[in-house]
């Protein structure tokens, strides 16, 4: 065979390669020749500088190959190689728009190959590369920076947080975004933001700063993208915190298996080692403590004036050309910074009322939004009048059964944050939708009035107050709050342990009182005993005719006196109890403000040890478990009316009754049933989808399996050994297995 003759590049290419070895293992010996080739490559670079789009692809070539040895030899030779980060920038950001495609992600790579050496620091990069990342026209350049610049920060925020970088950055950030509001350039700044948010490097009010301004600007798409942060940023974090958790699961008792099976090696041995190494840290960062993640939407600066504002320039200005989507998705941050914040922006409700319509696109999103919208602090009289709109509109006979169900159950969720908004004669008319004929409009009516129920059943007739409100109302547990009326804040569960305290006090003293009478009683009987036995000439004679006559001598004692007296003292103390069959129910229904009192007593004037804590947190156990079970009165007033408040109100929550009333078809509830389950491509048995999932696990078959795939040839001989047996010989050998398998077999592991 002829020898392959070698292009004269390709030497040149393995001469480069090759030098770049050499000079990384000794790099005195060689600084001549990489002299040389910092020559070629000075040259090189001026052409390129010159003319960039003129020259020849072996001219790129080389000039490609040569930007590659110096990158990764730069740090060996700092004082030749000085200019060599100016040069690269200066020739990407005048050029990068005509240069060769590979050339220019060369350049680019080279760039972070140099600050990974320390040769430049993160700030020249990244100050180098985000503005091309704007300007650049080229799609694949674009991608290529954004990636290199959020791994850039990733990687310096790794082990430390780099607050200079970060600032620096993020003033970048911020100046891109207010500079020009009506730019579409404001987008990088959110994508670049969103980025770093998601994956908790930047966890701090600055980023949240550039977003809010983000969401003021002109320019519709970098509205979207601000607002879209706000309204999902967090639940992307948590995912892509539990994508981590389970990217990081790690089955070491498998890799410790496969050791054990396969031949040792030193690779097999290092991945061993790797595997441990990695669950260390896994337990590591178990027991590390939990980052206090605020979410974003509590980190804005001034939240009342930015939600004036957002409502202001995109919902309130007419002049505003956003498509209703877009609109709805401000709309829904505005109310949820609303809700979240308790503001008070009273426009925003009069605002809603030209779209509570059932023929209003996306009604349902316009009734989540005012239902977020709502909290205790709102006006009822400005509630009031969207509550009358909405069950004019939407609540009748005439009406769908769907868009009825909606809205009840939008009355619903705004009553559940401001009671006071509903009037009695409307709550007695939207109850008695519960005797509809439909599943949904009837749900949505016994929610609202379950709701009554627990927060204000003064406006309910007494035959749907049902049995614990009227005995709530009664006792006085169930008190309206009026408007603004705030609930007094302390340590959750903490009335139970002052209740558990006060019936472990009375308790323990009517143990006392019984020990005491016991005592008394067991005391004056050992008295009569010495009496009895020590003192009998103590007791006086009698005369003859008493003894003849056969009766008592009447004796009197202050003992015997004073004895009854005490019992009855100690009655009249405790109080006619056999006289009042109702003094036990007023014992333990103790007065609402009493038990107030004796709760800030115990918040105020007691220290709670280590074991206080502990029965505090089974009490609170025992109460969410009785809640649950249905046992005891379920206090959810303030639950019900603090409802949504972190996560927001949706538009398949106002759906849900009549989704929930509607029949589904069987194509639906097919997909519920194989829903969770594994997709088959092809019909299989239990053995075979068991078979298959040991394999993807890695696990071994068993010998029976073994068995039937050995070949033939191989099991011949035994099979003819098998035949060839006596009945003496096949009786010893099953008899050996019989013993062999109680034993527990050749490893006997029944022993």
């Amino acid at each position: 065979m002829p020898k392959r003759k070698v292009a004269a590049l390709e030497k040149v290419e393995a001469d480069l390669v090759s030098l770049q070895y050499k000079i990384r293992r000794d790099p005195r010996s060689y600084a001549q020749e990489f002299y040389d080739q910092w020559l070629a490559y000075d040259a090189q670079r001026q052409i390129f500088v010159s003319s960039p789009a003129t020259a020849s692809s072996e001219d790129v070539k080389k000039f490609h190959d040569l930007v590659d040895l110096v990158a990764h030899v730069a740090n060996l030779y700092p004082e030749i190689t000085a200019p060599f980060p100016d040069h690269l920038k200066e020739l990407l950001n005048q050029h990068h728009a005509v240069l060769d495609k590979e050339l220019r992600e060369k350049i680019v790579g080279s760039l972070v190959l140099l600050k990974r050496k320390d040769v430049i620091d993160s700030t020249s990069l990244l100050t180098t590369l985000f503005p091309i990342l704007i300007n650049t026209p080229s799609k694949t350049l674009r991608s290529l920076l954004y990636t290199k610049i959020i791994s850039d920060l990733r990687e310096a925020n790794n082990k430390t947080t780099n607050h200079k970088l970060n600032r620096t950055i993020q003033t970048v950030l911020h100046n891109l975004v207010t500079s020009d509001r009506t730019s579409t350039k404001g987008m990088w700044a959110c994508r670049i933001t969103r980025e770093l948010w998601r994956r908790q490097v930047w966890n701090d009010a600055r980023p949240v700063d550039v977003m809010k301004e983000a969401c003021l600007s002109d320019n519709e798409k970098v509205v979207v993208g601000g607002v879209r942060f706000f309204l999902g940023g967090d639940k992307e974090r948590e995912e892509a915190l539990e994508d981590d958790a389970s990217d990081d699961d790690l089955d070491l008792k498998k890799v410790k298996h496969q050791g054990t099976i396969n031949k040792k090696t030193k690779k097999r041995s290092k991945q061993y080692e790797k595997a441990i190494e990695k669950i260390k840290k896994q337990e590591k960062k178990k027991h590390a403590p939990h980052p206090l993640n605020f979410s974003a939407l509590h980190l804005i600066h001034d939240p009342q004036g930015f939600a004036e504002k957002l409502f202001q320039k995109h919902l309130q200005n007419t002049k505003n050309k956003f498509s209703l989507e877009n609109k709805l998705l401000v709309l829904q941050l505005v109310t949820r910074l609303v809700g979240l914040h308790k503001l008070t922006i009273i426009s925003l409700y009069s605002w809603f009322v030209k779209y509570l319509s059932p023929k209003q696109a996306n009604v349902t999103s316009f009734l989540a939004s005012l239902a977020q919208a709502t909290h205790n602090l709102v006006p009822p009289d400005v509630i009031e009048p969207l509550i009358v709109k909405i069950a004019n509109e939407f609540v009748s006979e005439a009406s769908a059964v769907e868009v009825c169900a909606a809205g009840i159950n939008s009355i619903r969720e705004v009553a559940m944050r401001q009671p006071l908004c509903m009037n009695e004669t409307l709550l007695q008319d939207l109850v008695m939708y519960q005797k509809s004929k439909d599943k949904g409009v009837v749900m949505a009516a016994k929610g609202l009035q379950s709701l009554y129920r627990e927060v204000y059943p003064e406006l309910l007739q007494k035959k749907f107050r049902g049995k614990q409100a009227t005995m709530g109302l009664r006792s006085g547990e169930i008190k309206l709050r009026r408007f603004g009326e705030e609930e007094e804040g302390g340590i959750e569960g903490l009335e139970l342990l002052a209740r558990y305290k006060e019936e472990q006090k009375k308790k323990k003293a009517a143990e006392e009182a019984e020990e005491d009478e016991n005592g008394g009683k067991k005391a004056k009987k050992d008295d009569d005993e010495e009496d009895d036995g020590f003192n009998s000439d103590e007791w006086e004679i009698g005369s003859t005719d008493s003894e003849s006559s056969g009766g008592w001598i009447d004796v009197s004692s202050d003992e015997e006196d004073d004895g009854p007296a005490k019992k009855k003292a100690r009655k009249s103390k405790g109080g006619d109890d056999d006289d009042d069959d109702e003094a036990p129910d007023l014992v333990e229904k103790e007065d609402p403000a009493a038990e107030a009192e004796r709760i800030t007593k115990l918040a105020t004037t007691t220290i709670l040890t280590p074991a206080d804590l502990a029965k505090l947190q089974e009490l609170r156990r025992e109460a969410k478990l009785d809640k649950m079970l249905g046992t005891t009165q379920s206090k959810r007033k303030k639950e019900l009316i603090e409802k949504h408040i972190e996560d927001g109100v949706t538009a398949e929550d106002i759906e849900l009754p009549a989704m929930l009333g509607k029949k589904s078809t069987k194509e639906e509830r097919v997909a519920l049933a194989r829903d969770g389950k594994p997709g088959r491509e092809e019909h299989k048995s239990t053995q075979a989808i068991r078979k298959s999932k040991k394999e993807a696990e890695g696990k071994s078959t068993t010998n029976k399996e073994k068995a039937r795939k050995k070949n033939f040839l191989m099991t011949i001989g035994k099979a003819r050994a098998k035949n060839k047996r006596s009945l003496v010989e096949t009786k010893k050998a099953l008899t050996n297995h019989i013993a062999k398998s109680k034993q527990g077999g050749r490893r006997r592991n029944g022993v």
